[in-house]
């Protein structure tokens, strides 16, 4: 445990953020299998679910939680599994 005042801070912050950049990727990670899922699936709401994903990708990349080029590679792999499904 730190004793500088301004160091303690840090910890606890860094902790916070780090909830909630947890949370943040879970839930990506959630709506890209569903998104594939529903891919593979054929479902009806494909598309629906597949913008889902996508704008959470959108989300994570703007808050620093993903590369802006790891983002677009996974909408891309999203959208050319989805336009060969269709």
């Amino acid at each position: 445990m730190p004793n500088i005042k301004s160091a303690k801070k840090r910890v606890k912050v860094n902790a916070t953020k780090n909830l909630r950049n947890k949370a943040l990727k879970s839930s990506l990670k959630t709506a890209v299998k569903k998104a594939n899922a529903a891919i593979e699936n054929q479902d009806a709401d494909m598309a629906q679910t597949v913008r889902v994903a996508v704008k959470k990708l959108d989300q994570a990349a703007a808050k620093g939680i993903l590369h802006k080029n790891n983002a677009a590679r996974k909408k891309s792999q999203l959208a050319a599994r989805m336009n060969k499904a269709v």
